[in-house]
C-alpha cells in the first residue's frame, strides 16, 4: 500500500507515467468512467477548501466511485476531540482511499501510519500540499511540452505558501531549472526551503523584490496570495495583502509564450484584466487538475486500464 505526503514521494520517472496516464484520461475519458466502480473516496478536510477538495472528488465521480467526508473540523468528530490516528482507524472501514486536509503540519503523515488505506496529503498548514505540485508539474508540461530547461518566477507569499514549497522541492530534480524567487523580505522563502533544497541541490536561484524587474525573463509565472489565514496580527496581513498585482500592463513585459498560473484563490493578486490574455493559464490548471487526480486515485489503487 502507498500513500502520497509530498511530491518526492513518487520518482521522476513514476512522475511521467502518472503525468502520462493523465494524459490518456484526458483524451480518453469514457475509457476510464468505470474504472473505480464500488470504491469509495473519503475527504477528511479540518481545513476550508474549494478546488482541492472538490478536484480530488470529481475525479473519483469521473472513475465512477462515490465520496464521503467532511469539509471542517466542526462537522466531525474532532469537535469532540478525536484525534487524526482514531479518525482515520474508523475512516479505514467505510473508504478505499481518503484525502486530508489539515491546518497541522504532519497530520496527513500521522493519518497514513495508522491508516490501512491509501492516504492522499491535500495540505498540512504550511508544508506540503502535493497533488497541487502534481497539478502544477502536469499543467507545466501540458503547456511548455516539457519539466526541464526554464526560468520560473514564484511571486508573491514565498513564506507561507505550501505550494510554492512543494513546487521547488520537485522541480528542483530536472535539469537547467533556474528559479527567481520574488517577495517582499518578510514573505521570502523559509531557510529550510533555501538550506535543505535550493543551497543543498547547488539550485540556479535569485530572490528579488521587484516583478517588473523579474517578468521578461521568465517562462513560467507562478503568482501566489498572502494568506490571511497564515498570519498571526491583522495589521500585517493588511500591509502585506497587495504589495504584488499582475495586471495588463505589466504583462506586456513577458515573453509571448509566458504562462501564468495560480494555485487559487486569488484575491486581487491578478487583475481581471489578465483573465483574457492566452497566457493566463490558471483556469486551465483546475482542469488539468482532475485528470492528474484521476490518474494519482487510479495509481494509489492499483487499477489498471487496458
Amino acid at each position: 500500500m502507498r500513500h502520497l505526503m509530498s511530491p518526492l514521494d513518487f520518482s521522476v520517472d513514476e512522475l511521467e507515467q502518472l503525468m502520462d496516464l493523465a494524459v490518456d484520461i484526458e483524451n480518453n475519458p469514457q475509457k476510464y468512467s468505470h474504472t473505480c466502480d464500488g470504491k469509495k473516496l473519503a475527504t477528511l478536510f479540518y481545513e476550508p477548501s474549494t478546488r482541492t477538495r472538490l478536484s480530488i472528488e470529481t475525479a473519483m465521480l469521473n472513475l465512477g466511485g462515490s465520496v464521503l467526508g467532511f469539509s471542517s473540523a466542526q462537522t466531525s468528530s474532532a469537535s469532540k476531540g478525536e484525534s487524526v490516528a482514531d479518525t482515520i482507524r474508523v475512516i479505514s472501514c467505510f473508504a478505499d482511499i481518503a484525502g486530508i486536509r489539515h491546518p497541522k503540519e504532519g497530520a496527513p503523515m500521522v493519518a497514513a501510519m495508522h491508516s490501512s488505506i491509501p492516504v492522499v496529503n491535500c495540505g498540512d498548514g504550511g508544508h506540503q500540499h502535493p497533488t497541487q505540485t502534481l497539478t502544477d508539474l502536469f499543467t507545466i508540461r501540458s503547456l511548455k511540452g516539457r519539466l526541464s530547461n526554464m526560468t520560473i518566477g514564484l511571486c508573491g507569499d514565498l513564506k507561507f505558501g505550501r505550494t510554492v514549497h512543494s513546487l521547488i522541492a520537485a522541480l528542483s530534480r530536472y535539469t537547467g531549472i533556474r528559479f527567481v524567487l520574488i517577495s517582499p523580505d518578510e514573505l521570502r522563502i523559509p531557510d529550510y526551503v533555501r538550506e535543505d533544497v535550493l543551497d543543498k541541490q547547488h539550485q540556479d536561484y535569485v530572490e528579488v523584490t521587484r516583478l517588473e524587474d523579474a517578468l521578461p525573463q521568465l517562462d513560467i509565472l507562478y503568482m501566489t496570495r498572502v494568506q490571511k489565514e497564515r498570519f498571526f496580527n491583522e495589521e500585517d496581513y493588511v500591509r502585506m495583502k497587495d504589495f504584488y498585482i499582475l495586471n495588463e500592463e505589466k504583462m506586456k513585459l513577458a515573453k509571448p509564450d509566458m504562462y501564468v498560473l495560480h494555485p487559487l484563490p486569488r484575491v486581487n493578486e491578478i487583475s481581471v484584466d489578465v483573465d483574457d490574455d492566452p497566457r493566463a493559464a490558471y483556469f486551465r490548471q483546475v482542469q488539468y487538475g482532475v485528470y492528474i487526480r484521476m490518474a494519482l486515485i487510479l495509481t494509489l489503487l492499483e487499477v489498471k486500464v487496458c
